[in-house]
């Protein structure tokens, strides 16, 4: 039996994802990917019968018969009644936030999302962002702008405490990095589980007792209800004085008003920010100017030239799954926001 597949792209633009013209192609599934990935999966690639769009050009008459949606986002009003055999939406991203609330879910419709495809690129960030705060270089670019010759020395990272608050795909990326590191490695958590290449594991009610140990803190956390605001600035002042910020989740979890003052009277030493609430980042936002903060444009995670590919393979694997009437991974909950 046929299953039809609608994949629907999004033309870069301020108001949508992808942002910028440079990232189009990085997040475009296109007919040739969708083959290339098929390959691999021709019994899999056999059933579908696959439409591929842009933006909502053929929205409404692909989908009165599709039964799989790949997407980033989509028209959720009266979906039930546009798209009566609708099954399944893989959302290409691992958040999901700009999906929430979800009270548009029609009954019977599985939501799903990238999970798993971030973790190696992150790891890798988180790395190099500890490293960097460390070793004060976002002190050093902003000295570099100044013209200021200041020499900053630093020391071998061994015995310095990384936090990770957020122990998902992401964080547990950067813990198998962070791992290879004489670093103490603390991880916070919703349910506070253990993991292979965490120290030590903490729920997050736990969270304010953890901050005053941490030297670095790295962020992966969703946008959800739970989360937005959550590092104001008293709990931004319950680190240690010194100590970095890496923030790789969702902007709205962090006040950057707070953080940025916070850089400027010393009581944090650096920043590595990519993610913002309004992205791309306006120029006249006072964070390009904010002193030791280094902005990146929302790359951490985000492989360049395999990020399809990857989304692809997570796909055809659940695939095989919905063929086999079995379980999905990683299923979005919709009260959680994630």
């Amino acid at each position: 039996m046929t299953i039809r597949l609608h994949v629907k792209n999004n033309h870069a633009g301020p108001h949508t994802f992808p942002s910028t013209p440079e990232s189009e192609p990085v997040f475009t599934i296109t007919r040739e990917k969708f083959a290339l990935a098929a390959r691999d999966f021709p019994e899999l690639a056999s059933r579908l019968e696959v439409f591929v769009d842009w933006d909502t050009d053929h929205w409404a008459e692909s989908m009165a018969d599709a039964e799989i949606l790949l997407t980033w986002d989509l028209p959720t009003e009266r979906l039930a009644e546009v798209a009566p055999g609708l099954k399944w939406i893989h959302c290409i991203g691992a958040g999901v936030e700009h999906l929430c609330p979800m009270d548009w879910v029609p009954e019977g419709v599985t939501i799903t999302n990238n999970k798993g495809a971030h973790a190696d690129k992150a790891g890798e960030y988180a790395l190099m962002a500890v490293l960097m705060l460390h070793n004060k270089m976002p002190q050093i670019l902003t000295n570099q702008r100044a013209a200021n010759w200041n020499s900053l020395f630093s020391t071998p990272i061994a015995g310095k405490t990384v936090g990770l608050v957020g122990v998902g795909s992401i964080g547990g990326g950067a813990a198998r990095q962070l791992a290879k590191m004489p670093v103490r490695i603390l991880g916070v958590s919703r349910h506070g589980r253990p993991h292979p290449d965490v120290d030590e594991m903490y729920a997050m009610d736990a969270l304010d007792e953890v901050l005053p140990q941490l030297d670095y803190v790295f962020v992966s956390l969703p946008s959800t209800p739970e989360t937005i605001g959550l590092f104001d600035r008293a709990r931004l002042e319950r680190l240690k004085r010194g100590a970095g910020i890496i923030n790789v989740g969702r902007g709205a979890t962090f006040d950057y008003g707070a953080l940025s003052a916070l850089l400027a009277d010393g009581h944090l030493s650096g920043a590595v920010l990519d993610v913002f609430e309004q992205e791309p980042l306006p120029p006249d936002s006072p964070l390009w100017r904010a002193p030791n903060l280094v902005v990146t444009p929302h790359v951490s995670a985000d492989d360049g030239d395999s990020y399809v590919p990857i989304t692809l393979q997570l796909f055809f694997d659940n695939l095989r799954r919905y063929v086999a009437g079995e379980q999905l991974r990683n299923v979005v909950r919709p009260e959680l926001g994630y």
